[in-house]
């Protein structure tokens, strides 16, 4: 597989569409030949908050509807990366949301604006996108928040399962145990060959007792689906954990009761964080926010024996870094389709 690499010194390479009326399209096939590494991933998510805390970038809330049966959810984000100098919109919608993954429907785009130039530079599938930069910000935190941490558990075994052991240990080369929670046999095997296939040599433990592995674990990161049976909650974590919590496992009084907390944005988490709230419908104040974080600005945790709790929704502004990444590249490899659009 190719690797692409970033220049961290780089503002941003001119995109070289020869008119404004045509936008280069990339599908997921296109996008998954790329190739990409996890430090990579890395390097450009994290410079992307910094430019958001430094007021370079921008990152508005987003906006989100759902019907009263709730079988459907969609989003729209707008943001705007200030260090390459591009606008983004990203659309996600997904269907059939009481039924397993395989039988859901769901689609995401992302369709990226040169701000130097005014051209279009691309519209993209946006789930690989997604799918890595996601992990890559749950590293960025457990690395601020839990860096002495040797023992991991993962919740979960879908896609964001999958890669965050991965980027973790890019982030994190220090941790010793991996553990991974899951029901499903074939999500098991995908997350130890994920694993192998960026950091060859390494193992993980399969967890029978949730529990009892969290009780063990430094780091618990709750990557489950809409569908998962268990949750971790606030009496099962040890003194000084980070729960780190990217879409279901980690159970709502680990919020309420922890005496720490992170999100990547306050604002998002209003939006996309309701199903935490207690009986009045009401979340608990954030401590801290990750761009705040990786500047200085705010601590990660207050004591080494302070339970933190972790809100990672995301935003729009690293979509924005990593595809015009995965969009120059295509677009250096000649890669998709070029469309006359206006």
């Amino acid at each position: 597989m190719n690797t692409m690499t970033l220049d961290s010194h780089a503002d941003v390479r001119p995109h070289l569409a020869t008119q404004p009326s045509r936008l280069r399209v990339l599908s997921r096939r296109v996008i998954d030949e790329l190739g990409y590494d996890t430090a990579m991933v890395l390097d450009a998510v994290e410079r992307a908050y910094l430019g958001l805390a430094s007021g370079a970038s921008d990152n508005p809330r987003k906006l989100m509807t759902q019907p009263p049966s709730k079988h459907s959810v969609a989003y729209s984000m707008l943001g705007r990366d200030g260090g390459r100098r591009t606008v983004g919109f990203k659309t996600s919608y997904k269907h059939d949301l009481g039924h397993g993954r395989e039988a859901q429907k769901y689609y995401t785009t992302l369709l990226m604006f040169d701000d130097a130039t005014g051209m279009p530079v691309a519209m993209m599938d946006g789930s690989l996108v997604g799918a890595l930069r996601t992990p890559a910000v749950s590293a960025l935190i457990a690395r601020a928040a839990a860096p002495h941490a040797s023992t991991a558990l993962v919740v979960g075994t879908g896609t964001q399962g999958r890669m965050a052991l991965p980027f973790l240990l890019t982030a994190l080369p220090g941790v010793e145990r991996l553990i991974v929670h899951g029901r499903y046999q074939a999500g098991i095997e995908a997350v130890r060959n994920t694993l192998k296939r960026f950091h060859p040599g390494r193992e993980v433990e399969v967890s029978t007792d949730l529990a009892r592995a969290a009780n063990e674990a430094d780091i618990v990161l709750g990557v489950a689906g809409a569908g998962v049976r268990d949750a971790v909650r606030h009496a099962d974590l040890k003194r000084g954990a980070l729960a780190l919590l990217v879409g279901y496992g980690i159970h709502a009084d680990a919020l309420h009761r922890a005496d720490y907390r992170i999100a990547t944005s306050e604002a998002q988490m209003q939006v996309t964080g309701l199903d935490l709230a207690d009986e009045r419908g009401a979340l608990p104040p954030v401590d801290a926010q990750l761009p705040d974080i990786l500047l200085g600005r705010k601590p990660a945790r207050r004591a080494d024996d302070e339970i933190v709790f972790a809100f990672n929704s995301g935003m729009i502004v690293t979509d924005i870094a990593l595809g015009r990444v995965l969009a120059d590249a295509a677009h250096a490899k000649g890669l998709g389709e070029e469309i006359e659009l206006w």
